[in-house]
């Protein structure tokens, strides 16, 4: 797929971008991310590694736009920096919202 990061043409494909981010820890999520495999990557470093730019050079907004479009799942700022993702509090919450009695303290 062609898209344009920071004025400059690219063409990605989505196995192109699992083998560029493979063997890459992810820095810590403070803003937009990317899940990419099992890992969720800032935008800025996914953005960094597969454009080779600085990332002053490109917003997370074109980089969220063409992982949203090789159909990788972009988390917003809001959702990556909630203290409340994940853990037995999220799920207590998923199961009330699906009417169940939650999970059972051992």
């Amino acid at each position: 797929m062609r898209c344009v990061i920071a004025r400059y043409p690219f063409e990605l494909t989505r196995t192109g971008v699992l083998d560029s981010m493979k063997g890459i820890k992810p820095e810590p999520v403070t803003g937009a991310s990317v899940t990419i495999g099992r890992r969720r990557y800032p935008v800025k470093q996914v953005g960094r590694i597969l454009t080779r730019q600085d990332p002053r050079d490109f917003t997370a907004g074109e980089v969220t736009r063409a992982m949203t479009r090789l159909g990788f799942t972009c988390h917003d700022q809001s959702v990556a920096a909630s203290p409340g993702v994940g853990g037995a509090g999220a799920l207590r919450t998923a199961s009330a919202l699906l009417g169940g009695p939650g999970p059972v303290a051992v």
